[in-house]
């Protein structure tokens, strides 16, 4: 190990065995613990370089569809992107202020259901675009209306894409519909669909009928590109885990994540030699802007769990439509 970062590593170590006494005292740190730590650091590290790069190709993707397709011939997208294109045709203001503006509502409710570390990436990732929109030019790429709706909403719905699997999002709409869902026990696909038909009425009084007809266009284009850049992922998650450190695991997702868990009692199909035959599967439900984080907490506790995901159209009851405390 580096030294550098083994020092590092070891006074964190020693400020997390110290909390709550107020005198220092000297720790003694096993080199398991430095090792695991070291392990956990460099998987941290790794998986934010990863969100970092996903986020930045997903702003660059959606300011291209915004300035490359769209702006010139005021369409408009659904969800908070929809609304930002919308208010910035008719007002004449600058897209980023717009982008800005909008979101933050939005990013106040993902601090409150999702957690610290999903703000902060999202005002970073929301930030980004608005100053790629407000400092980089990008070509007009055509000015074929059937063209503009299609490739406009195809970029779009790759940046959304990449953002989300970065952990972050661009577009709020998916916050608040997974809390309106949560609250009023309603699918996250009822509230987006509503909010939806609400901005295209709003396109077709004030930017007229035709515009508001292709920029539904722009809409499906954005959402199936969405969906086939997080692989096809639905609004919920289910995740089936068999690791060895199974315990561990089902403590995280309660503690760390706030979800339930299903224990199953299985038996390995391949028993190797010093492997015990029974063990427990761990079975959750998530959301899509989860995944990211149980995926990373899933590593740092067993980097070799085999991990089943599989898409859920809606779920009643337990602790997905509302977040338990953290242990």
């Amino acid at each position: 190990m580096n030294p550098f970062w083994a020092s590092i590593i070891i006074r964190k170590l020693e400020r997390e065995s110290g909390k709550g006494s107020k005198q220092k005292v000297p720790v003694n740190i096993s080199n398991y613990r430095i090792a695991k730590a070291y392990r956990e650091f460099k998987i941290m590290l790794r998986r934010n370089f990863k969100d970092f790069l996903l986020i930045s190709i997903g702003i660059f993707s959606a300011a291209f569809g915004f300035k490359g397709f769209l702006l010139t011939n005021n369409f408009i997208d659904g969800g908070a992107t929809g609304i930002s294109l919308l208010i910035s045709a008719i007002s004449g203001y600058p897209l980023w202020f717009f982008v800005v503006l909008v979101n933050l509502p939005f990013i106040i409710l993902g601090y409150k259901i999702m957690g610290k570390r999903f703000a902060v990436k999202t005002v970073l990732a929301i930030s980004g675009l608005a100053l790629v929109l407000a400092l980089v030019e990008f070509p007009n790429v055509t000015n074929d209306n059937l063209l503009v709706a299609v490739f406009g909403g195809f970029f779009l719905g790759a940046g959304i894409g990449f953002s989300v699997r970065g952990g972050a999002v661009i577009d709020g709409t998916e916050v608040l519909a997974i809390f309106l869902s949560r609250k009023f026990g309603i699918t996250i696909g009822d509230v987006i669909i509503i909010i939806n038909v609400m901005i295209f009425l709003a396109a077709a009084y004030f930017l007229g009928v035709d515009i508001a007809l292709y920029s539904m266009i722009t809409y499906l284009a954005a959402s199936r590109t969405l969906d086939f850049i997080i692989e096809g992922i639905d609004e919920y998650i289910g995740v089936t885990i068999i690791a060895n450190h199974s315990e561990d695991i089902r403590k995280m997702i309660i503690g760390k994540m706030g979800r339930g868990v299903t224990i199953y009692k299985g038996k390995r199909g391949m028993v190797y030699e010093g492997d015990d035959e029974d063990v427990d599967i761990v079975y959750t439900v998530i959301t899509r802007l989860e995944i990211n984080k149980l995926n990373t907490e899933i590593e740092k506790i067993e980097p070799k769990a085999f991990i089943i995901m599989h898409s859920i159209k809606d779920t009643k009851g337990g602790m997905i439509k509302k977040r338990a405390l953290s242990a």
